[in-house]
């Protein structure tokens, strides 16, 4: 690994570079025991972890657990000082290329001259009198102390964004029927365009992800929202079904940045207090656009001046604010790359070109980086009870709100025989609710930073988890009472289905935000790789609902197969429950979990 590779050398202020008067010369064989020396002593891969430093007083780095150390929980065992200095840092396999550097030293290849015999230069002071950090836990550069009118228009921003991605999963919901009337195909394939699009979700921040930790949030989401908005544009004006469906594909995953971007710049900018009101901003967003997508597509579709093409074509024109929005108003958010910025401003201005800040010393390929979060989410995934119990329950309900897509039309266009746009006024109801569950969600954070104050500042995951349960409860309410309801059209007014929703999307918010932020505050140190195996699965859910949705309601009928379904959901809610009584002590039996104790 190349760190500061530049540290021998001084540039004047006019760039011209000079070599350092020695009064002593740096050899060959110190250099070559240095670098044995230090690759000896390092033995894991840096990570990236979007950090706070209320976390940072006391959090380990996240790192890939070493088979050579016998402790069961390596997040627990590493040194303060490599924690807090690596914490936010990206993730990265710096360790093992400087390790295959020093072995090659060790073999006796020689390190190459200076050049025009000079000498080699003595060596610089610690590394670390040149390396630029925060001034404190108060510095007014970190996100957290930003002022609350920037933080709000960041959010602001980026929760715009996101809520075009998720519109954008479902808009296509009115075209079906219209797609498959015009290539001749049964609706199942022209169901694909929103599987598809969700499946994109899944493979799309394997790419983001590590992207946003190695260049900063804000330059991914310019491209994301970039690429988004040209492939929606691309669909609208494909001849053929094969070229709509390829580039819903991408459309979903070049533009899934915002899923894994934006929580990581809410926990940038907030603190544990105030996370968890961020992660149901976020939340909002990505429940809410399939909420009202498939209200405002079908008008669109029955238009006869607009038709199915211009589903993609809207979503071409609200997203294209997002690319001049986020770089005029969003602030680059990532802990690294704002001290990146800082050490390259201090070098401009004071001449001293080895000024630097840590980010700057870790020089890998983006293969590498890609390599390293693609296995280790999936590692976690199926090797970790807490993470695949509760990714299992969220990707169960995010599969539900793409199957209600199927569902709602079913019991409201076919059963109550309402119009096409009418049929989907019922959704509404499900808005509604979701939005209750999300004011739900903010009231419980009180109790929580109760919690968090009594503790002393220590996070207790567990105590994210009674909302949940009152979610969980809600959710197969809500559910059988429209399926029953719905299935009973002819004897039970419209209305009485309608009003489930209320239940139904207050289960799916208080659900889905307490999960996320237990994923979180249980996995702290890899949050990142949690949440992508935790996305690769629920994406991967949302888009498989839809396709066998309707197979199931027309056979099992609607009755039949919301009790499936309902039984499902009512076994799943041992989940939170079993983790408020176990979760302390499977995360004391994990390699990953974090564990203040």
């Amino acid at each position: 690994m190349n760190k500061m590779s530049s540290t021998n050398e001084s540039s004047t202020m006019d760039g011209n570079t000079t070599i350092n008067d020695t009064t002593s010369q740096y050899k060959p064989n110190d250099k070559l025991n240095a670098l044995s020396s230090q690759s000896q002593s390092q033995s894991q891969e840096s990570v990236s972890v979007s950090a706070n430093y209320d976390v940072e007083k006391f959090a380990p780095q996240d790192i890939d657990p070493p088979t050579e150390y016998n402790t069961p929980n390596i997040a627990r065992t590493e040194s303060h000082t490599q924690g807090t200095t690596n914490l936010s840092r990206i993730l990265t396999n710096a360790d093992a290329i400087e390790r295959k550097n020093s072995k090659k030293d060790e073999e006796g290849v020689p390190i190459p001259s200076m050049g025009l015999d000079k000498p080699y230069p003595p060596q610089l002071p610690d590394k670390d009198a040149y390396t630029v950090t925060f001034d404190g836990p108060d510095d007014p550069m970190h996100p957290h102390n930003w002022p609350f009118p920037r933080k709000f228009m960041q959010c602001l921003v980026i929760g715009y964004n996101t809520f075009c991605v998720a519109f954008g999963s479902a808009v296509f919901t009115a075209s079906i029927p219209v797609i498959s009337e015009i290539f001749h195909v049964a609706d199942v394939v022209s169901t694909l365009g929103i599987s598809l699009f969700v499946f994109g979700f899944a493979t799309g921040p394997i790419a983001w992800a590590p992207l946003s930790e190695l260049y900063g949030r804000k330059p991914v989401l310019v491209a994301s929202a970039l690429l988004f908005t040209v492939f929606n544009f691309a669909v609208a004006v494909s001849d053929r079904l094969e070229s709509v469906l390829i580039c819903r594909f991408f459309a979903g995953c070049l533009g899934a940045a915002p899923m894994v971007c934006v929580p990581a710049s809410f926990a940038d900018m907030f603190g544990n207090k105030t996370r968890g009101i961020a992660v149901v901003i976020f939340s909002v967003a990505v429940f809410m656009g399939p909420m009202i997508a498939p209200f405002i597509s079908f008008f669109i579709v029955a238009n006869p001046s607009l038709g199915w093409r211009w589903t993609s074509f809207i979503i071409g024109i609200i997203s294209s604010p997002s690319i001049i929005l986020i770089p005029l108003f969003y602030t680059e958010t990532h802990h690294p790359i704002i001290l990146v910025d800082k050490a390259t401003e201090i070098r401009r201005r004071t001449g001293n070109w080895g000024i630097h800040a840590a980010h700057d010393e870790y020089k890998v390929s983006i293969s590498e980086i890609c390599q390293n979060n693609l296995s280790r989410p999936i590692k976690m995934l199926f090797t970790e009870p807490i993470l695949l119990l509760i990714s299992i329950y969220n990707a169960f309900i995010y599969g539900m709100l793409y199957l209600f897509l199927t569902a709602y039309p079913i019991v409201f266009q076919e059963g109550y025989k309402m119009a096409p746009g009418v049929a989907e006024l019922p959704y509404f109801g499900l808005a509604l609710g979701e939005m209750i569950g999300g004011a739900f969600c903010v009231w419980c954070e009180k109790d929580y930073v109760r919690k968090l104050d009594l503790n002393n500042g220590k996070i207790v995951p567990e105590d994210r988890l009674p909302p949940m349960i009152i979610g969980a409860i809600s959710f197969p309410i809500g559910l059988l009472w429209f399926c029953w309801t719905g299935y009973y059209h002819n004897s039970i007014h419209w209305i009485v289905p309608t009003i489930s929703g209320l239940f139904t999307g207050f289960g799916l918010m208080g659900i889905f935000i307490p999960s996320m932020n237990y994923i979180v505050d249980s996995y702290l140190l890899f949050a990142a790789s949690a949440m992508a195996g935790n996305t690769f699965l629920r994406s991967g859910f949302g888009g498989t609902f839809p396709l066998f949705a309707g197979f199931m309601f027309k056979s099992m009928h609607t009755n039949w197969a919301g009790l499936l379904l309902g039984v499902f959901a009512i076994v799943l809610i041992l989940c939170p429950i079993g983790f408020i009584k176990f979760g302390k002590r499977l995360r004391q039996k994990s390699n990953y979990a974090f564990d203040l104790n």
